[in-house]
């Protein structure tokens, strides 16, 4: 499966789609479960998991009459994977940084 990371990083805009995935971390929950702590009616949090869901961050599962939710680990793992490819381009420019800075000391130090 291939992971639209517009998607998943225009899920992740919105400060409630934020909260529910932060609620996820602890562990899967059901729809009335993650509407407890928000002012807001059970559709609209339903709304909220449709987009999760949708770009690819979170499952659900059917167990009985419930329909918890939880992360879904390849879309996370997705996201991590392009972050940690920009972390390692920024570490890259901070070590030329450093050895720019270490040329212009040492060079100061032999004047």
């Amino acid at each position: 499966m291939t992971f639209n990371l517009d998607a998943s990083f225009a899920a992740l805009a919105d400060p409630t789609r934020r909260a529910i995935l932060a609620q996820l971390a602890l562990g899967e929950a059901t729809v009335m479960e993650l509407a407890k702590p928000f002012k807001m009616t059970q559709p609209a949090i339903s709304q909220h998991l449709k987009v999760l869901e949708e770009a690819g961050l979170i499952v659900g599962r059917i167990d009985g009459t419930r329909r918890p939710r939880r992360l879904a680990k390849a879309g996370i793992d997705a996201m991590d994977q392009w972050l940690a490819m920009l972390r390692k381009a920024l570490e890259k420019n901070y070590d030329r940084l450093d050895q720019v800075l270490a040329a212009m000391k040492s060079k100061k130090n032999i004047e």
